[in-house]
């Protein structure tokens, strides 16, 4: 355990841990042009088409939780990377499909490839991504995931315990 972080809070872990996987991503897929949250839109994207979505950008933000102002400007730059494609959706003139290129193909694959080496090395400590260590940390990220967070609400709650 890092000095320090059995006094931690959940959250600053949380943060600690997700801040030292961007870094990681980041540098890994740096090499291939790419960036972290570039890298989460094309995998996305990737294992999107493999089942024969080609979904929005609005979709693709939602999978993602990205913001959809940020998806456009990142697919954008995949494009004129030459990455992605950027096409009207014929059922809806306001949105925006998107696919990748056949070299965006190529290199999601191999970028695929070098995140999960990473994986490999972060879940070492838990018995490796098959072992069932990680398999309940996988759930209990999901379950994290899934809870909501709404910080107007916390404004009622504050003012109850206030004297």
């Amino acid at each position: 355990m890092s000095r320090g972080s059995e006094k931690a809070t959940p959250g600053f872990l949380v943060w600690r841990l997700s801040m030292k996987w961007r870094v990681a991503v980041d540098r890994a897929v740096a090499p291939l042009g790419l960036t972290h949250a570039q890298y989460s839109l094309v995998a996305s994207l990737y294992g999107m088409q493999r089942t024969g979505e080609r979904p929005s950008q609005r979709r693709l933000a939602d999978h993602t939780g990205l913001e959809p102002l940020y998806v456009s400007k990142l697919a954008r730059a995949l494009e004129a990377a030459g990455l992605l494609e950027r096409a009207r959706d014929p059922r809806d003139p306001r949105a925006v499909q998107l696919a990748l290129t056949e070299r965006g193909h190529e290199v999601t694959g191999r970028a695929i490839e070098v995140v999960q080496g990473l994986l490999q090395q972060l879940l070492a400590p838990l018995g490796g991504p098959d072992g069932p260590r990680a398999r309940e940390f996988t759930r209990d990220l999901a379950t994290l995931l899934d809870a909501p967070l709404d910080p107007s609400a916390m404004d009622g709650e504050s003012d109850k315990e206030q004297p």
